[in-house]
């Protein structure tokens, strides 16, 4: 299995279990098996371009957005760099803009 591949079965995951839909429900919607589903999740099959966008349509995306990058860890890195870079930078910019205004509970 090479990487697009890859990207996109754990985006199909990502993608589904946000949703909050079961293998069986993706596979009613896209009119194919719960065997099917579980195939491409598993990695022993890969879905037609018609199941792709099947599948797409189901999950409310575009169908890019199962091959273009790893959804789950992008969004990670997005909450990282906003806890741990953006978030203190603000802070800082706040109380030096209000020193005499005490945010120390909004921020924490």
């Amino acid at each position: 299995m090479n990487y697009k591949e890859s990207e996109f079965i754990e985006n199909l995951i990502f993608y589904r279990t946000q949703k909050g839909m079961s293998q069986l429900e993706l596979s009613g919607i896209c009119d194919c098996s719960k065997s099917t589903i579980s195939g491409i999740e598993s990695r022993k099959n890969f879905p037609s371009f018609d199941l792709i966008l099947k599948m797409a349509y189901a999950l409310e995306i575009h169908p890019a957005d199962l091959f273009l990058r790893n959804a789950s860890k992008n969004r990670e890195d997005v909450l990282n760099f906003f806890n741990n870079e953006l978030s203190p930078k603000v802070k800082e910019m706040v109380e030096q803009r209000f020193p005499s205004a005490n945010f120390q509970e909004d921020f924490n």
